[in-house]
């Protein structure tokens, strides 16, 4: 083919038997547009959906509960109509709302038994807050690598890391996606420990019909601002179990029960303050009203921009176990392989992306390597509980290849991106074609 052949002459060269097939074809003979790094237009220029989401709905709830003068959960009662709207709309027995999902968790370790000296599992690919709680128990986490394929724990390294402290493991729905319920629900129940799903990215996801969260012996959720539930602040519990639920409500509510509640005023245990305020449970209600919509708006979307994606080299979409019925998209991750963008660092790819107008994150970094750790781990209250054979073992086990190789190769788009129309899907992934395009360019420049 001649090299000045024109656009026109090179689409009238093509049979016509060939035409769905001659995208592949144009982008190989075309020149690359210019990626907007570079100079070049941006593929898009408006932004994505707002969050979050709120209309007379929210703000009549909030000035109802303002009028009311019923701020505490106490007096009101929109925290309680909360709870038992979630648990009715989860599938669980009972629902607790707490202050925030970090206390959610907290709340779940105390009301299990995790003690001083205990041990946990946990993934090292996860926020900061599922890891504090164990320390702050002065538990050890003891970390179990990740699969890279679906970026949840791995299953399969489970049970060898169990040993007579082992008193509970907490796997964590990242992302919206489903940990491997199929596999880590036996484990529990053979070894007798407690199987807490942190499900605070994991609002309505399923595992096989059945909601994420209503599995294990608690499920916990956060309703913080970037959550697909949002009331800034917020947190819930979901158990079946009516003496775990006193449990956790006693240590919630500084060691009084609901069974205490018209009764004489006593404490039967220790207990912090993690109660939800009724202006919380308002927004809740009403943020509810959507979230069965968004929901389903945000697995059409991701679903859509899977299928295409797929067709891109070098961008691999998470993987969802067979289990999961329905992944909630929290976030939509994937994993971005260099070697087929020219060696275009992860760093590069991200900027190139974001000068297009796709805002994009490189997600979590190794949770287990972070130097605070180790510092607690040589704490004076950690050398008491743990001997000086069991801490330099901690050490040396804790290596998590797989999670390493994740963080470096992570892109996660944020949920709200999943709540426009389809051609924003296609944008994303023409923004990402532009740039693999012109991927050994943007390499050799400075930009």
């Amino acid at each position: 083919m001649h090299e000045t052949m024109t656009r026109r002459h090179f689409l009238a060269a093509v049979p016509a038997t060939a035409a769905a097939g001659t995208a592949g074809l144009r982008a190989a003979a075309l020149p690359a547009e210019k990626p907007a790094l570079l100079g070049g237009k941006k593929v898009r220029t408006e932004p994505f959906p707002a969050w979050p989401k709120f209309d007379q709905r929210e703000e009549s709830a909030l000035l109802e509960t303002l009028h009311s003068g019923k701020w505490y959960r106490g007096y009101g009662k929109n925290v309680a109509k909360f709870e038992e709207a979630y648990a009715k709309l989860t599938g669980a027995k009972y629902c607790l709302a707490t202050a925030n999902g970090t206390s959610a968790l907290f709340i779940s370790l105390n009301a299990l038994g995790v003690e001083p000296g205990d041990e946990v599992l946990v993934p090292p690919y996860t926020f900061v807050a599922t890891i504090n709680v164990v320390l702050r128990q002065h538990a050890l986490p003891v970390f179990i690598d990740s699969d890279i394929e679906s970026s949840q724990i791995d299953a399969r390294k489970v049970e060898a890391a169990i040993n007579e402290r082992t008193r509970a493991i907490i796997p964590v729905h990242l992302g919206g996606n489903a940990a491997d319920l199929d596999a880590l629900l036996p484990i529990a129940r053979k070894h007798k420990i407690a199987l807490i799903e942190d499900a605070c990215q994991a609002h309505l996801g399923e595992w096989r019909g059945r909601k994420l969260g209503a599995w294990g012996d608690t499920g916990c959720f956060s309703l913080q601002a970037s959550k697909n539930l949002n009331s800034g602040e917020g947190g819930a519990i979901l158990c079946d179990d009516e003496d775990l639920r006193e449990r956790c409500y006693a240590f919630h509510n500084n060691g009084s029960g609901l069974k205490a509640i018209g009764a004489a005023f006593s404490y039967k245990t220790t207990g912090f303050n993690l109660r939800m305020t009724e202006f919380q449970g308002a927004l809740l209600l009403a943020q509810m009203t959507r979230l069965e919509e968004q929901t389903r708006t945000r697995d059409e979307n991701a679903r859509y921009l899977t299928s295409i994606l797929k067709e891109i080299p070098g961008i691999v979409p998470a993987r969802m176990y067979p289990g999961c019925t329905r992944n909630a998209y929290h976030l939509y991750m994937s994993r971005y392989r260099k070697e087929q963008f020219a060696g275009l660092p992860r760093a590069k790819f991200l900027k190139a992306l974001a000068a297009e107008g796709i805002p994009a994150s490189g997600g979590y970094t190794p949770l287990n390597t972070q130097p605070f750790i180790k510092e607690v781990l040589q704490s004076r209250g950690y050398q008491r509980l743990f001997s000086k054979e069991r801490l330099k073992q901690w050490e040396e086990q804790n290596q998590c290849p797989a999670n390493d190789q994740l963080c470096e190769q992570a892109v996660w788009f944020t949920q709200n991106m999943l709540l426009g129309p389809r051609r924003d899907m296609e944008q994303i992934a023409e923004a990402i074609r532009k740039i693999q395009a012109s991927a050994a360019e943007l390499n050799r420049s400075g930009a």
